[in-house]
């Protein structure tokens, strides 16, 4: 035994270490038998304290460790009862520890059980379908109709160079479309497409002619957004290069795609116009499709309803791609998807249809 420790002292030491336990143990005490009363993350919890607490009163750093290394040095008479004394409260110790957790993990367990538990017999949650955007769905009827008349449907990428955003397509030096009002340019000056007229332009080089394409996407242009502008909108142009194509080509395809489109009582007018890239151009007008011409809201009374530029392909842009304009002529159209569409659903302002609101776009299908 250490020399001035006597025996009566270590049994001191031992009791204080029980009655430590106990005062700690006391608010587990209550679950030996039941966790009734416990949610799930309130018994978790407990059952990380209670792991704690053993460690602290059974490790190997706690006050019970070192009584422990004291057995090997109690006079020999003393050593066996002292020892016994030692382990019972070890013994103790570790049952009542063992007995919580065993209370606590059953029912963390039945706990989780029923939390996860599913019902195979109850009806299964249908996924909410969606539909395509107002947009899409006019994009793809007209991708439909042309389809159906010999054209492709070609696209290609968003930023570009001067030369096929103006350059190609006969637009000159100075011209307004090409200063930094009108066009978004990059700091590398690049720009992004204004019209999707720069596909055309790389279609003719990859496939030269004859040819007959439509180009559907995304152009870009510095407009302050309202009810009819939006710096971000889609259009769709088309291209025809052939031999011997004329103006009665582009009247005829035109006014076959509206009577497709809106029904065959739809009729067409052509007014003069001027584009760079084409020459003779034209404005294309179709007599509204809801009063028949008569006038009404949707056409502002005028019974006519602009569809977009036209016109017959310049010789400056087909020599530009290494076609010869005194073999082949071509006509070329473009429109707005997103003034057609606000049209077709009576919408009052195109910034409804890139808002993304579901409340708005769950009324098409």
């Amino acid at each position: 035994m250490p020399e001035g420790v006597k025996y009566e002292d270590l049994k001191n030491q031992v009791d204080r270490v029980s009655k430590a336990f106990e005062q700690e143990f006391g608010r587990f005490a209550r679950f030996r038998t039941s966790a009734d009363g416990l949610s799930l993350p309130e018994a978790e919890s407990l059952m990380r304290e209670l792991g704690e607490a053993r460690t602290r009163h059974t490790g190997k750093k706690s006050e019970l460790a070192a009584v422990k290394k004291l057995i090997g040095r109690v006079a020999p008479e003393e050593r066996a009862s002292f020892g016994q004394l030692v382990q019972q409260l070890e013994a103790e110790i570790a049952s009542a520890v063992e007995e919580v957790e065993a209370t606590l993990r059953d029912f963390i367990s039945s706990a989780q059980i029923e939390r996860e538990r599913i019902d195979v017999t109850l009806p299964g949650r249908r996924v909410r379908r969606g539909h395509l955007h107002p947009i899409t769905l006019l994009r793809e009827r007209i991708e439909d109709i042309f389809v159906s008349l010999g054209y492709a449907i070609e696209d290609d990428r968003e930023i570009e160079t001067d030369y096929y955003n103006f350059d190609a397509l006969n637009i000159p030096e100075g011209h307004p479309a090409r200063a930094s009002q009108d066009t978004f340019y990059t700091t590398d000056g690049f720009a992004l497409r204004s019209q999707t007229s720069t596909v055309q332009i790389h279609a003719m080089e990859r496939r030269t002619a004859p040819l007959r394409m439509i180009a559907p996407g995304r152009v870009f242009r510095r407009d302050t957004p309202d009810a009819t502008h939006n710096p971000m909108f889609f259009q769709v142009e088309g291209l025809c290069v052939d031999r011997g194509i004329t103006m009665a080509h582009l009247k005829g395809t035109l006014s076959e795609f509206v009577h497709r489109l809106f029904g065959p009582e739809i009729r067409t007018r052509f007014r003069p116009s001027y584009f760079p890239f084409t020459e003779p151009s034209a404005e294309m007008d179709y007599s509204c499709f809801k009063c028949g011409g008569a006038g009404c809201r949707t056409c502002k009374g005028s019974g006519w309803i602009e569809l977009g530029g036209c016109g017959m392909v310049h010789p400056n842009v087909l020599r530009a791609v290494k076609i010869d304009p005194e073999e082949f002529s071509g006509f070329a159209f473009g429109f707005g998807l997103d003034r057609m569409a606000a049209l077709m659903y009576k919408l009052d302002d195109i910034r409804l249809l890139f808002e993304n609101d579901v409340r708005f776009l769950e009324q098409f299908n």
